[in-house]
């Protein structure tokens, strides 16, 4: 019989994994695309839900100077979204690294709340409700059920069937889901 021996690591030691990453893209998705004369596949800025950013690429809002995407922009390329979407997440990941001083976590529940991060933010991660208070607290169950009280896009709460229309928001309750599952599943 095979036991597995898993252990938390310090926040500062772990790092985005290709999984995790994938998963992250998949999960935001390519927007709009189309096809140049050339054959190469671009990206077009959109707004993907009703009171959203305007977005490019894999959920990528703003361009790493920090110009905020708009709907006007040219469209660009398969490459440029994956690379701008690897920039991005690395800024993030550093100062979500900053935000968990001395906590420890499985590489799986890293990348869980990185795709959290890219979801929603550090700026919502800073915020008392978010699953940071609980890591804090070395509460590791009470982040996973934080996870779901991350349900609400532009006032609405998307875990209702009324907002599930094909410009709803069902995507951020289902993601949520997902999340709590996966991240229970680590427990």
């Amino acid at each position: 019989m095979s036991t597995t021996i898993r252990q938390r690591l310090a926040v500062a030691a772990l790092t985005l994994s290709a999984a995790g990453f994938a998963t992250w893209t998949a999960s935001e998705g390519d927007g709009p695309t189309s096809v140049r004369a050339d054959g190469a596949v671009v990206h077009h800025p959109y707004v993907p839900t009703v009171g959203d950013v305007p977005t490019i690429g894999h959920g990528s809002t703003r361009y790493e100077d920090g110009t905020p995407v708009r709907l006007s922009d040219s469209p660009i390329t398969r490459q440029r979204a994956q690379q701008l979407a690897r920039n991005l997440h690395s800024e993030e990941e550093a100062r979500f690294k900053a935000s968990l001083p001395g906590v420890l976590l499985y590489p799986g529940e890293y990348d869980l709340y990185q795709d959290w991060v890219g979801q929603f933010g550090s700026g919502n991660w800073r915020k008392p409700q978010s699953p940071r208070t609980w890591l804090l607290r070395g509460d590791y169950a009470g982040a996973c059920h934080a996870l779901l009280q991350w349900r609400f896009q532009a006032g609405r709460d998307c875990r209702l069937p009324v907002n599930w229309g094909p410009k709803g928001c069902k995507g951020v309750w289902t993601r949520q889901q997902k999340r709590h599952a996966d991240c229970m599943a680590l427990q």
